[in-house]
């Protein structure tokens, strides 16, 4: 789409190959990207709010294959009204990478949707 202002930030980690083939999928289409180190920083409130507004709640961001299931399995058994705030001390439930543009995100390698932003 001509005209519409990319504006792309990568949630991710220097070790998982999924945040480094993301990172490819935007280098090689010339789009700049913003890296956010989430072993250095995590989410912040408001961006956290942000991608589950554009996932459609919790279950479009849980790495239900991650490595360590306990802060899945904690999140699964919190009660609605305290899952952000876990899955703000929780972020390595979090399926990676988180791709946002705008109001617009993914979690997860996502090339097909992330064309259509472009």
């Amino acid at each position: 789409m001509k005209g519409t202002t990319v504006n792309i930030q990568i949630f991710g980690t220097n070790k998982s190959q999924e945040t480094k083939k993301a990172q490819r999928f935007f280098k090689e289409r010339g789009i700049s990207f913003q890296f956010i180190d989430m072993k250095q920083k995590g989410m912040s409130r408001g961006e956290l709010e942000s991608v589950l507004r554009a996932l459609g709640g919790l279950e479009g961001i849980l790495d239900h294959d991650a490595k360590d299931r306990g802060p899945v399995a904690l999140l699964l058994h919190t009660v609605p009204e305290d899952q952000l705030e876990t899955l703000l001390e929780n972020q390595g439930a979090i399926r990676l990478p988180v791709v946002r543009n705008g109001k617009q995100a993914t979690a997860g390698y996502m090339p097909d949707v992330w064309k259509s932003w472009s």
